[in-house]
């Protein structure tokens, strides 16, 4: 592998510049959240429709992530994050002509690409240019920026769209991509194995078992659970699952050898990552449409009632790696994971009047929750590989990022919309068939003007709508909860005790042979 050794003052603007290319990915998934209500109004999109908007960029982006993590130690890191740069920041420019739902998810798959292109590049550049000693600080940097970034992306997002209409949001991703573009080919050098062999098939199936999981998770709420092609997809995606773990067991060079998840500080680490964001994305999902939908708020008001989040995250990120290193990551992780749950728990009672403090209680304790566990599992995840394979590693962390985030907004977005349409169901029989179809597919029919005209009948129906909607919101909040506090439990029983991480890493490197090489 080619590694060159940089000054310090270089190094120093690595930092910066790799950031801005993760901001941009991060917002795109985030910050089109913001824009939903806008988006049901003016294309008409359903429920089911916004989910796959937001998803469709996620289940593209954790599907290739690993494929895209081997391209860069083969190719280079830096050649393949200017590419992604290229696709993503085109895709957004796209993105400002759509105006239809089918068109709208077009876009949202072709940024996925990019994204998965550029989010592991950006994590192994800083493992590959930052000096060990240096290096977990520049990662709770990073993780600070992945999750406090999604809702500083949240911020701008909302000042465009009370000025412009909610296509400005692609012009937003496009300005980040083209600066971040001139950033990385500035001052981030090449790094690359040209003796890395790719593993195209273990590639293809990944993208398939997350595209198969994720539609029928999706449409089983629409279609229904017994529709063929529901459960049909559920079923394709294991075996798609199965499939990449044999496949992985049996090639010569793996994509990614299942024996690297024996070392417990990868495997804990990587569920952590998983849940956090399982649970974080589906927040940004179904809050963010509570916010405007119930609350009455704005986007650029309902991003600002997000703003405790990062100003909690960002700098409990970059303390806790030194408390992990006094306490360990055993216990780091598990505490991170149980705050984050009692912060969902607080959640789970919003309802249309609940007061503001109320809200920013339940939020204080997921961010804080998410910065303490977040960098030390990054950090368990990127040190259980060689220096060679920190590609791959990134592209670890980051599936399981991207993974969870795709999961995360198809479980609870599902949850959301069976619980909103159970409500309902009873509730819109006063309306035309067409009309009951629009109630049902999506809360934003509370806006339309027809019912300001049926008077009472009409302000009835809307606060039926509301209850339905944050019955969902209680439900999708305290199954995010159950999770966390199942995931903590498990990551206290499989990580490592202090000490004794870095000799199992060895251990099961030196086993599992040329595939970690």
């Amino acid at each position: 592998m080619t590694t060159p050794e940089l000054p310090a003052s270089r190094t120093r603007l690595i930092l910066p510049v790799v950031g801005l290319a993760l901001m941009a990915v991060v917002s795109a998934v985030a910050g089109l959240n913001l824009a939903l209500p806008s988006i049901a109004r003016e294309t008409g999109a359903t429920q089911t429709e916004l989910t796959w908007i937001i998803d469709s960029y996620t289940v593209v982006f954790a599907g290739l992530l690993l494929l895209a993590g081997a391209l860069g130690d083969r190719f280079g890191r830096r050649l393949l994050l200017l590419v992604g740069l290229v696709i993503f920041g085109t895709a957004a420019a796209l993105g400002m002509l759509v105006s239809d739902p089918g068109q709208l998810i077009a876009v949202r798959m072709l940024m996925g690409l990019g994204a998965a292109a550029i989010m592991p590049t950006t994590l192994s550049v800083i493992t590959t240019s930052f000096p060990e000693a240096e290096r977990p600080r520049a990662i709770g940097v990073w993780v600070g920026i992945a999750g406090g970034g999604a809702v500083l992306g949240l911020f701008a997002t909302g000042l465009l769209l009370e000025w412009f209409p909610w296509t400005s949001f692609f012009g937003l991703n496009v300005a980040l991509a083209a600066v971040a573009f001139v950033g990385v080919l500035a001052v981030v050098p090449e790094s690359s194995d040209p003796s890395h062999r790719l593993d195209i098939v273990g590639g293809v199936l990944s993208l398939v078992a997350v595209a198969a999981i994720v539609f029928g998770i999706i449409e089983g709420p629409e279609r229904g659970w017994s529709d063929p092609l529901s459960w049909g997809a559920l079923l394709l995606g294991a075996a798609a699952v199965a499939s990449f773990v044999l496949w992985e067991l049996r090639t010569p060079h793996p994509l990614l050898d299942p024996r690297v998840f024996r070392i417990r500080g990868f495997s804990a680490g990587s569920l952590t990552i998983l849940i956090q964001f399982l649970a974080a994305f589906g927040f940004f999902f179904v809050t963010l449409q509570y916010l405007q939908y119930v609350t009455g708020r704005s986007p650029l008001e309902a991003a600002i009632a997000l703003l405790p989040l990062p100003l909690v995250l960002l700098p409990t990120a970059r303390t806790s790696p030194r408390l992990a290193q006094r306490i360990g990551f055993r216990r780091t992780a598990p505490v991170g994971l149980a705050i984050m749950a009692g912060g969902f728990l607080v959640l789970s009672q919003l309802r249309v009047d609940t007061p503001y403090w109320f809200f920013v209680v339940g939020l204080a304790l997921f961010a804080l929750g998410m910065g303490l566990a977040g960098t030390p599992s990054t950090t368990a995840i990127t040190e259980s590989l060689p220096l060679a394979k920190q590609g791959v590693a990134s592209a670890v962390n980051d599936t399981a990022r991207e993974l969870g985030s795709a999961v995360g907004i198809a479980i609870l977005g599902s949850i959301l919309n069976q619980t909103y349409r159970d409500g309902m169901a009873g509730v819109v029989a006063v309306l035309p068939p067409e009309a009951q179809e629009r109630a049902l597919g999506s809360v934003a029919f509370t806006s339309a003007p027809q019912l300001q005209q049926m008077g009472e009948r009409g302000q009835q129906l809307i606060d039926a709508a509301f209850r339905a909607f944050t019955d969902g919101v209680g439900t999708t909040m305290l199954t995010a909860s159950g999770l966390l506090v199942v995931a903590a439990i498990v990551v206290w029983v499989v990580a490592p005790k202090p000490g004794a991480a870095r000799e199992e890493a060895c251990t099961v490197v030196d086993e599992v042979g040329p595939a970690l090489a």
